[in-house]
Order: structure tokens, then sequence, then C-alpha cells
């Protein structure tokens, strides 16, 4: 722990101005980033007595180990690089919201040529047009089934889209009319595009001057007594009535808004949006987030409105945004509102009538939404640091290991010998830290020699970056050197390897552990514990030891060591199955040095397949875009060299096959051809 007033700045060296301010730890990690309308009175907050602070803030000022800032000139400049930086830095100290579910929104690919509507989920694309999100896949897909009797845009994937074309006959849904079948040519791309416009603009909330003019038609070919049409537009009113239904009117002005509630305690906070369109609720969503930094309910609202409109423009952002508490720099976050919408937006808390009831609906379901957090987490946190305890008085440790890192080697008879590392902090998979090796300093079966590599490399690179802060001495002993694995930089941004854990785990036994501890030795890093689980009985070894630690088959420490183990085991067989895919897929022209994936693919293109290219005199290989003379002699000297094998032969007739047709670039030359 630090004493604050070892980093705090000197009396009148912080401006009086609006910037924004980041605390650093020893590793020079962002540990929290925030913003003020006057540096110089907020940074003084933190460094007053630290008794007198909320606990959450005194334990961020004592981790911290310096303190830095940046003057900006406005508030909403302030505003826009916080939320910048604390999506660059992932800062531990800051509230940071988690969805607590991955919604599905109704997406409208309108970046492709024949736009698709289908349901998503996870980030969003540039050029979709996206609509929710829902609080189920099947809400969405029942609406669209309707809605695509009078809006028929293509719901079909890329493949299935090909294949119509290619066979020149449509899917189902082009049969019984749901589809206006563009793959076989029913409509140009341009009609197509049309349709699917108006399906946007219908779900956008437009409704009413659509459903006006389809019943004007309506009435106007019963007039012309052409009754089966006025029959099919009567059953598109009512299907397009029926997608409306599903939604219920809340607001009767056809209000667009976001309704935001917040539930909280002191430890934890969820957040519950509605997306309110038209007047009707087109989507819902909540996230819930641990209270790691003194917040109050205006303050989790400003982190939500950061978050669900820091990567929006335009009618993403609506006009009217409904909150329980105003932010402390309401005017800044108004602007800054207004300039992603391009618009005017409305940040109010709603006082009476149909909003103010529709936010205590919201209000309702973000308690739900935190009582159904915490009755899950309750029970796997109480489990989490009963396991932490139980392997840290297993292994002798002075702490329960807050970070855990463990090891796996694995190779298919010698071959392809790979590695991998895989971290869990409080008790979790940190799948962001996760690293892959490949064994370099020698060939062949060898766990131990593996290991012992392995651990080398991760830790001289921890090593390394301390020594860029100046926390290790450059004279120690295997002291790292610029340039192994190339050195840091100090941006405060999590590094591959910067961070030690508390004890490394390796899937083995003694030997492997015996491996890795000695390679700590070798780096002079010592407080580090090390343990193996061996899987044939499940024992715990350490070093030097020459009986196992055996813990309960029901012990929690246990069950997450082996969890931790198993992790490591899938991490490094993943690894290792896909880099010996690549080589067994691997061709001739995957040996030609400096040749790219496009240039193979350029070479096999133009010659057909790769038997024809090593057929192909170097003139001809120069006719192909992109190949100069010395790129030809290279190709052809690989294929030269490359062994073809025999004709293929038909088995029933015995006739011999010629190879006329194309062969993928990367794939292999011949049939039968053994690389």
């Amino acid at each position: 722990m630090a004493d604050p007033s070892s980093y705090r700045p000197q009396p009148g060296q912080v401006p009086d101005s609006p910037g924004v301010y980041r605390f650093r730890d020893e590793h020079r990690r962002v540990i929290y980033v925030g913003k003020a309308k006057s540096l110089r009175q907020r940074l003084a907050n933190y460094f007053q007595d630290v008794a007198g602070l909320h606990p959450r803030t005194a334990t961020m000022v004592t981790t911290a180990a310096s303190v830095e800032w940046t003057v900006v000139s406005t508030e909403v400049e302030a505003l826009q690089l916080e939320y910048s930086w604390i999506k660059e830095y992932d800062p531990r100290f800051n509230v940071k919201y988690r969805d607590d579910k991955s919604y599905p929104s109704l997406a409208v690919t309108l970046n492709e040529q024949y736009p698709r509507v289908q349901v998503m989920r996870g980030p969003k694309k540039k050029g979709v047009r996206y609509f929710g999100p829902y609080a189920h896949a099947w809400a969405i897909r029942e609406t669209v089934d309707l809605m695509l009797r009078v809006f028929p845009v293509r719901t079909c994937s890329a493949g299935v889209f090909k294949r119509s074309a290619q066979i020149g006959r449509p899917c189902l849904l082009g049969y019984i009319g749901k589809c206006s079948a563009p793959c076989v040519g029913r409509v140009t791309p341009e009609e197509h595009r049309e349709l699917a416009e108006d399906f946007c603009d219908f779900m956008a909330g437009r409704t009413g001057a659509y459903l006006s003019r389809l019943e004007k038609e309506m009435h106007a070919a019963a007039e012309e007594m052409e009754y089966e049409k006025a029959a099919r537009l009567r059953d598109d009113i009512g299907a397009l009535r029926r997608a409306m239904e599903k939604n219920a009117v809340v607001l009767a002005d056809a209000t667009d808004a976001d309704l935001i509630a917040v539930a909280e305690d002191e430890l934890e906070a969820a957040v519950q949006i509605f997306h309110v369109r038209g007047g009707r609720v087109r989507g819902q969503r909540g996230w819930v987030t641990d209270k790691v930094e003194a917040v109050d309910t205006a303050g989790l609202v400003e982190h939500a409105l950061q978050q669900l409109y820091g990567e929006e423009k335009g009618e993403a952002v609506p006009k009217e945004v409904l909150v329980p508490a105003l932010p402390e720099d309401t005017p800044a976050l108004g602007q800054w509102l207004a300039e992603r919408r391009g618009s005017q937006v409305s940040l109010r808390i709603p006082q009476r009538g149909d909003k103010k009831a529709l936010m205590e609906t919201v209000h309702r379901n973000a308690q739900q939404s935190l009582a159904l957090h915490k009755t899950k987490r309750a029970s796997d946190l109480t489990t989490r640091s009963r396991a932490l305890e139980e392997i840290a008085e297993a292994l002798e440790l002075d702490s329960a290991p807050l970070r855990i890192e463990c090891f796996d080697i694995s190779h298919l008879q010698g071959d392809d010998v790979v590695a991998s590392m895989v971290v869990f902090e409080d008790g979790l998979a940190r799948k962001s830290e996760y690293r892959r090796f490949q064994v370099k300093s020698f060939e062949g079966q060898d766990d131990v020699r593996s290991m012992h590599e392995v651990v080398s490399r991760r830790f001289r690179r921890y090593l390394l970056e301390k020594s860029k802060t100046g926390e290790w001495d450059p004279q120690a002993p295997q002291a790292p050197q610029d340039g192994e694995d190339g050195p840091p930089e100090d941006d405060g941004k999590p590094k591959r390897f910067a961070y030690p854990p508390q004890l490394v785990v390796v899937d083995g036994g003694q030997p492997q552990v015996a491996a890795a501890q000695r390679a700590l030795d070798e780096l002079g890093i010592d407080d580090v514990a090390v343990c193996g689980l061996a899987k044939r009985l499940e024992e715990v070894w350490v070093p030097g030891e020459d009986d196992p630690v055996v813990l309960p088959r029901t012990s929690e420490g246990l069950y997450l060591l082996q969890r931790v183990r198993d992790e490591a085991h899938r991490f490094a067989i993943q690894y290792q199955r896909s880099k010996r895919g690549k080589r067994l897929k691997a061709g001739p022209l995957d040996e030609v040095p400096g040749l790219g994936e496009s240039r193979k693919q350029a070479l096999v293109k133009h010659f057909g397949s790769v038997k024809k290219l090593r057929q192909a005199t170097i003139d001809q290989i120069c006719e192909v875009p992109g190949i100069g003379r010395k790129t030809a002699e290279t190709v052809a000297a690989a294929l030269a060299g490359a062994v073809p094998a025999g004709p293929a032969v038909n088995t029933a007739t015995g006739e011999i096959i010629e190879d006329e047709n194309p062969a993928p670039a990367g794939a292999s030359s011949e049939r039968g051809t053994e690389q």
C-alpha cells in the first residue's frame, strides 16, 4: 500500500481548469480515470486524511503510486476524453457496466447489395440498422414473420442465397411469397433495397402513414373491382396491425425516448433501459455493476449514459432521455448527447403522467434484476472465496492467490509443440489475459524442458517490463534486455505479461513443478508460489517435496485448481489443433517466401489449378498481376521441387481423371500429395 502523500502534487502545480486525471499503480497501470470542472479542487479531495475518505476511495488512493492529468477546454471535451480513456484502459476502480445477458436485436444489413433481415447479438457493425434490443429472440422472429408478408425482404444466409442463385430456384420462402427472391432476379437490387428501407421505416415507428397508404390502395382496388388485390392488401394491413400489437402503446403522443432506472445497494447496482419509439416499447436491456468507486445514483446515471450512447450517432440517440436523477454535469452531458444526435436532446426527470408511471415500471424491472443477480452471485462469491482460502491454507501461502496462472504443454507425438497460459483472477477466468506459446528452443517431445522454456519466457517478459519502470535492478541475474519479446510501451494499457501471479499452476507432477521452479529461481523471482496438479490421482505437488499435498475430494480449492488446469488443457489443445490443421492444409505455394495470400489466389485463379501453374513457364507466371520476375522464378523453383502425385484413377472404369478443377489457394496441390 502506497502513502498518498508520497505522490501528492506540489501546491500550485495542478491547474484550476477543466480536465481529466488518471491514477496509476506501481506497475504503471491506469487504475482510475475521472474528470473535473476544476482539477485543483477535485484532486485535493483525494489527498485528505485517508481515514476521512470513503472506503473505496481510500483503497484506490493507497493502491495508486502516481497521478497525472490532462487539461481540456470545456467540460464536454472532458466528458468525451473520460469515456475514451475508460474504454481504452479498463481501470479497475471505475464503474463498468456489464450486460446481465446478451440481448438480441433485429438487424437489417443495409451495407450489403441485397439487405438481409436477421437476429443479431454482440457489438454493432457499421452499415447495419438495428432495432431493439429485445428480451427474447423468438419475439423478433414472430414479428419478422408477420411483416415479411408485406415487406418480403431476404432473410437467408449468404450460402443459401448463393446456392439459389446458382441453381436458378428460390428457397421455400420465395415460393410462399415471404421473400421477393432477388437471388433469381424476381426483383432488381434497387427494388429489394427499397423494400428493406420501407421495412426499416415501419420498424422505426413511422407506421401511420404507411397503413393509411395501404388502406387507400385497398379501397381504390375495391372500387376498380380488383377484389383479389384488395383482399391481399386487407390481409397485409391485418398482418401489420398484429405486428404492432406486440408492442403496446405506452406513451400516447408517439414519443421517442429512452427511460433509464437504477436500483442499488451498498455494493452493487442494476440499470434497466426501456427504448420507446413511436410511443411503443421497442426494446429493453439491463446492466449490473459492482460499485468499486464511491458513486451515487447521479454518478451511476452518468456512467450509464456514457456507455449507452458513447458509440451511437444520429437517431440511435433519442430526442428525450428520462432518468431518475440528474448528473452533476447535466448541461455538459446534454450538449454531448446533442452532438451525438445532431439535434437537441432533452435530459430530465419525469414528474407526472404516463412517463412517470412508465419510469416506475422500469425501476421495478431494475429492482428485480438486482435481486436476481444477487441471488445468483451470493453463493458463487462465497464459494470462490472459500476455494481461494483453502488453496492458500494447503500450500501455506501468506494470502489468498487472487491471480492464478496455469501452464500446459500440448503436442502430437512431438510435432507442433505448443503451450498455453490461462489466468484466473478472484477465482474467475480472465480470458483477455490468456496467452499462447510455440516452443522454439528444441524439437521433439520433452514436456519438462518445454515447461521450463515457457515459464522462463513468461517471467522474463515480466522482468523486462519491471525494468522499464525502475522496479528491477538491471544488474540482477538474468536481467532482461531490450528486444526480448519487444520493450513495453509506457501507456497504462494492460500489457501482455506485466502483472505477476501469486500462484503458478502447471499441468503435471514433480518433474514439471521442478522445471517451473527452476525457471523462477534462475530469474531471481522468489515471491511467486508454484504447484502442479497431476491428473492420475488429482494430487497437488509443490517444489522440493517428496509427497504430494492431498486435498479432500469435496474441497472447493481442489475443484478450482481442476477448473484452472482443465481450462489450460483445453486452450492448449485448441491451439495445437489449429496449428496442426494449418500445417496439414498447406500446399507447395505456402512454402514460397514472400508470397502472400492475395498473390497465391491470383496465381491459382489465373492458371486454374496448381497442376497447370507447375507446367507454366516463368514468362507466363510473370503475366499474373502483381507477380514480378524474381517472384516468378521463386514460384517455379518451389513447384519444381515439389513431387507431384500420380494421376487420379476412376476405380470403376480404370480411366485416368484429368485435374481440370481449380484448387483453392493454400490447399493441397494434387490429390494424394503429402506435404
